[in-house]
């Protein structure tokens, strides 16, 4: 990443700002089945109609979710899938940081209890 532009880091950055957002991150995991129209998305999120129609076309522009007009219904459907390997990524990672916090607070507590 260090021979990156700044202009490139300004698109990864941008990126990043898309999926930093709770709605948008359930409207991708409503869509990791498969395409949804915008009522199965509010179903499945229990989001509201107009954040869920705001939230994809943040996904859209950003080339996560495409769109597909099947009769007079739209579909979403997930365009770029490598989006929940980095999801896994992320996950595993604080996963990993929760398990070396909760052993530094064991062996807090061991030291407290030595100690009384």
């Amino acid at each position: 990443m260090s021979d990156l532009s700044p202009a490139a880091l300004n698109l990864m950055a941008e990126f990043f700002k898309v999926l930093s957002e709770i709605s948008r991150l359930q409207i991708l995991c409503a869509l990791k089945p498969g395409a949804k129209n915008v009522t199965e998305i509010i179903e499945t999120t229990g989001l509201g109609q107009a954040n869920v129609s705001k939230h994809l076309k943040i996904l859209t522009h950003a080339g996560i979710v495409c769109r597909q007009q099947q009769g007079s219904c739209v579909y979403y459907q997930i365009s770029n899938p490598f989006i929940f390997e980095l999801c896994e990524l992320v996950c595993n990672s604080l996963t990993m940081q929760i398990e070396h916090q909760n052993q530094q607070l064991e062996e807090l507590r061991a030291l407290h209890q030595a100690r009384l």
